[in-house]
């Protein structure tokens, strides 16, 4: 499966999103559509974009129903436009109305952000510049925002505030200082973790070498003044990585990249996204009628 052994998780997300969903039952299904109609619902794309979370639609209509048949026609990364159907699902009319909306919510919103990501990575098309996401996610859903960033074509910054140190305009005044901040860091963290700070200036960029840092972020800079940035630190530290953030945009992503930084960050794959409009229709079959 695509999530890389967090199943399990994911299995008691989903059955907690249907409670909310659906509570003590699906009221109109029960009481207009007899129990025991069968029914094959098709769904399909009414835009066009990148497809992502395939699997995790699938795994919703098993959580409702293991005897729900889904049969993907597409798979995650695929560009499609509008009227291309994306999977075939078949069993329990009841079933099938019950996961209909968990199932779509979720392609919907990790196939928007596929498409976004996508369109990000056009734009760098020929530089080595990665884009990579933020923690900017939806509470409860980082997992799936996080792979539909990877199907994009981009990659994941740290998952949590547990697995990097990240020393930002906060923790540098807290601290007193970008020095005593990464002195600190640094006594106590393992040797395999890596320490990344946040700078707004040339000054704040030369302490942060001076310091050790790791990765230097450099946070709403100018173009130009990130040019200047990149040439200090390739100069005094060439294995530092340096980074980019701070209101990236479609038009401003290339211009940043060309300063020659290595990684540029975007809040805006996972915060700012539309949904793909996909839908579910059935051809419903009479009771005992094969399909």
């Amino acid at each position: 499966m695509i999530l890389n052994g967090y199943n399990e998780g994911l299995i008691e997300s989903i059955k907690n999103w249907l409670r909310e969903d659906v509570g003590a039952g699906d009221v109109t299904t029960s009481v207009t559509i007899p129990a025991g109609n069968q029914s094959k619902a098709i769904i399909h794309a009414k835009d066009n974009g990148v497809i992502a979370g395939m699997t995790v639609a699938e795994l919703v209509f098993q959580v409702v129903d293991p005897d729900l048949v889904f049969t993907p026609k597409v798979t995650d990364g695929d560009k499609v436009t509008h009227g291309t159907i994306l999977a075939e699902v078949e069993g329990s009319t009841h079933s099938l109305l019950t996961g209909e909306r968990l199932a779509l919510n979720l392609l919907q919103r990790m196939s928007g952000i596929a498409t976004r990501t996508r369109a990000y990575v056009d734009v760098l098309d020929g530089l080595e510049t990665r884009l990579v996401d933020t923690r900017k996610t939806t509470p409860g859903h980082r997992l799936l925002e996080k792979y539909a960033v990877r199907v994009g074509g981009g990659a994941n910054h740290r998952f949590g505030l547990y697995d990097a140190v990240m020393i930002k305009d906060n923790h540098i005044k807290g601290a007193g200082g970008i020095t005593e901040a990464v002195q600190r860091a640094r006594t106590v963290i393992p040797h395999t973790m890596t320490i990344e700070v946040e700078t707004e200036n040339l000054e704040q960029v030369r302490e942060a070498l001076q310091a050790g840092a790791d990765i230097i972020m450099l946070d709403n800079m100018h173009p130009e003044r990130m040019r200047e940035a990149v040439e200090l630190i390739r100069e005094q530290a060439p294995h530092v990585k340096v980074e980019a953030s701070g209101n990236v945009s479609l038009q401003t992503i290339r211009g940043i990249a060309e300063s020659g930084v290595d990684v540029i960050s975007v809040g805006r794959l996972t915060y700012s996204f539309e949904s793909l409009d996909i839908s579910l229709d059935l051809n419903e079959k009479k009771e005992g009628e094969p399909l």
